[in-house]
């Protein structure tokens, strides 16, 4: 199983769940070290999002507040809350499948990575398994409406 599809799994559980279907794994050594879907609704905490969860995952395996040498595999585009914790964390890279125009803030938006005052830019990639990572998330909506 690749990094991208134990994302995608983990955003599978998370919508099975009721959550929206988020995941994300944190990779070091070419291994996982953190997997994690939304925990929003069943935590009752907003900043329960799969990629905030996977980094403390991560930082209390590796006993460190910096991942230096590890990429982040997420099924969407980081919010701005999420961004801004992967450049506190020190994420080397980030991977994510499905864009975000509304709610995204790596490629859209704010384009974190790109302020001035940013002390951390991770080198970013998307599009993987894009149309996986959207079609999970249109789903979930449409049974929503």
């Amino acid at each position: 199983m690749s990094f991208m599809e134990k994302a995608l799994a983990e955003a599978r559980l998370a919508g099975a769940r009721g959550e929206v279907p988020v995941g994300a794994v944190i990779v070091k050594d070419g291994e996982i070290i953190a997997a994690a879907g939304n925990r929003t609704v069943a935590d009752a905490d907003p900043t329960a999002h799969a990629e905030i969860l996977a980094l403390r995952q991560a930082a209390g395996r590796l006993r460190s507040e910096r991942l230096t040498d590890c990429d982040l595999y997420v099924t969407l585009e980081p919010c701005a809350m999420c961004a801004g914790a992967i450049a506190l964390a020190r994420i080397r890279r980030i991977y994510f499948g499905a864009s975000d125009p509304k709610g995204g803030a790596v490629d859209h938006g704010p384009c974190l990575f790109s302020q001035p005052t940013i002390h951390h830019r991770p080198e970013i990639y998307g599009g993987f398994a894009e149309r996986e990572a959207a079609a999970l998330l249109l789903d979930f909506f449409k049974t929503r409406r």
